[in-house]
């Protein structure tokens, strides 16, 4: 189940990152950030689990990094 969540949680933040780099999704977006969010909370929780230290390091900052972003990206007025 833990590989699943990894997969999934990897998933999340990579196709939001492929997608800006195409063009496709720009990273002001509520969509990105929120993906990044879930994506990097799950994997931060699986590193967690396998007490993974680094790996808790690195994820848990890309999901306070993109909650800022989030929270940024809600607050910024509608145009």
């Amino acid at each position: 189940m833990l590989q699943v969540i990894s997969v999934v949680g990897a998933l999340l933040i990579l196709l939001p990152f492929a997608g800006s780099q195409l063009g496709r999704l720009a990273p002001e977006t509520i969509t990105y950030q929120l993906m990044n969010l879930i994506g990097s909370t799950a994997l931060t929780i699986v590193a967690v689990v396998e007490q993974q230290y680094g790996f808790i390091l690195l994820e848990g900052s890309w999901a306070l990094v993109s909650l800022v972003g989030l929270v940024r990206v809600r607050r910024r007025p509608s145009t």
